[in-house]
């Protein structure tokens, strides 16, 4: 679930306010402050992005992981099958928009 404040830092990236049980407190007077309906379209926009960012965030973790494997000291006999395992792991977000339906690729033995 997306909070408001989030939709509102979205919104208006400079702005400073509070926000305490959705009553926002405006503390930028010279930055128009987004109405109630930009605010909730922001969240509708921003729920939809949600399981893109966690696919993305797994795949980034999957990544990190395996960035050892490219390192200048591993032979290539290793790096190679890596390599293509890491390049398919950055393909995943062409092929797939959700972590519901991804299929991950095996990881070299």
């Amino acid at each position: 679930m997306i909070h408001k404040s989030k939709a509102i830092k979205s919104l208006v990236p400079d702005a400073v306010f509070s926000e305490r049980e959705g009553v926002v407190d405006w503390q930028s007077p010279e930055l128009t402050e987004p109405t109630e309906a930009e605010i909730s379209a922001e969240i509708a926009r921003l729920e939809a992005l949600e399981p893109m960012v966690l696919l993305r965030r797994e795949r980034n973790r999957r990544l990190v992981a395996s960035d050892w494997t490219q390192t200048p000291d591993v032979p290539s006999s290793i790096k190679n099958p890596w390599f293509t395992y890491r390049q398919e792991l950055r393909d995943i977000t062409d092929q797939y928009t959700s972590l519901d339906d991804v299929v991950w690729p095996e990881k070299p033995l």
